[in-house]
């Protein structure tokens, strides 16, 4: 979550009048996170999140990401849950650009994840991947390996910058993804981004998941590649092989890693580190003036990809 568009009370007092959710209390930008605008928003019916989309989410993709959620939500997984207004209509207009609002999730993020932590993610991702089968609509990854090519080159036309180092090792590694990136491994609906801010706790239990907008069909074992980079790596320690195994014991409970899938994750791993790599390096590189947020450093994911180039999760 962020703020890039900020927007005054009178704003949204007035995209309020939409909804039977009464009075505006209080409102305070979120600053975590890079994709889109967002805003804790306290009503008289109680606390919810208004999203305002930017950059990356694509208007036509809003419809399945909502759907999804109410999905999700029917069968008794926890999150947001996407407010319709007056009119029926969850997707709107704030700004000139489009917005939502959505149910507001209690708990917090884990900094600083123990095995089982890692055990709850694990559960919760082949709880999602059941519950998805019966998921109706579809979603290409629009952040797949070809847009990593198109976004690297895009950094390619900057040359005054601190991250000069990186671009020749990201050069060979792109020309190695591209070259050894699987094609035939299950595959369904993934969130894409079970990152530690995206999934909260609350009294040690996982108590549900948020930010929903790379969600798409792709390779079940990219999903878990994914989540252990974000959940089973340290800055300064490296590699929590304890955490990994928990997550995939949890994983495991309800889903199956096949010899295949293990065959290609350390790819699978590689190019899911490249596409945090090459978005948090164009990130740096285009970061919009007055925007609310941090760009966050693309050296720990670049630690992260020398990591399994040198090493395998299975036998570490």
């Amino acid at each position: 979550m962020a703020v890039y568009t900020s927007i005054t009370q009178s704003e949204l007092e007035d995209f309020l009048v939409q909804y039977n959710l009464g009075k505006l209390i209080s409102y305070e930008g979120i600053l975590e996170g890079i994709e889109n605008s967002n805003y804790k928003i306290l009503l008289e019916k109680g606390d919810f999140i208004l999203t305002i989309f930017e950059k990356r989410v694509e208007a036509q993709d809003l419809p399945f990401f909502m759907n999804l959620q109410k999905h999700l939500s029917y069968h008794g997984f926890h999150c947001p849950i996407p407010i319709e207004n007056k009119n029926k209509n969850v997707i709107n207009s704030l700004c000139n650009k489009t917005a939502i609002i959505i149910s507001f999730l209690g708990g917090k993020k884990i900094d600083n994840p123990q095995s089982h932590h890692c055990l709850e993610v694990g559960k919760m991702i082949s709880n999602f991947q059941q519950i998805t089968k019966t998921f109706a609509n579809t979603r290409k990854n629009t952040l797949n390996i070809d847009k990593w090519n198109i976004i690297f080159s895009k950094c390619l036309q900057v040359s005054n910058h601190n991250f000069n180092n990186l671009i020749e090792p990201m050069k060979n590694e792109l020309y190695y993804l591209n070259q050894c990136w699987p094609i035939n491994l299950t595959q369904g609906i993934i969130h894409g981004d079970l990152f530690k801010d995206n999934i909260f706790f609350q009294n040690e239990k996982l108590s549900g998941l948020i930010d929903f907008y790379f969600s798409c069909n792709d390779f079940y074992a990219y999903e878990l590649a994914i989540t252990t980079n974000a959940w089973c790596f340290d800055i300064k320690k490296g590699f929590n092989k304890n955490n990994f195994q928990s997550l995939l014991n949890g994983y495991q409970i309800n889903s199956n890693i096949t010899s295949d899938e293990k065959k290609n994750f350390n790819t699978l791993l590689r190019g899911a580190a490249m596409r945090i790599l090459v978005t948090r390096l164009h990130d740096k590189l285009f970061h919009p003036d007055g925007a609310m947020v941090i760009p966050k450093d693309p050296l720990e994911y670049f630690t992260i990809l020398k990591w399994h180039q040198e090493n395998t999760v299975f036998n570490s």
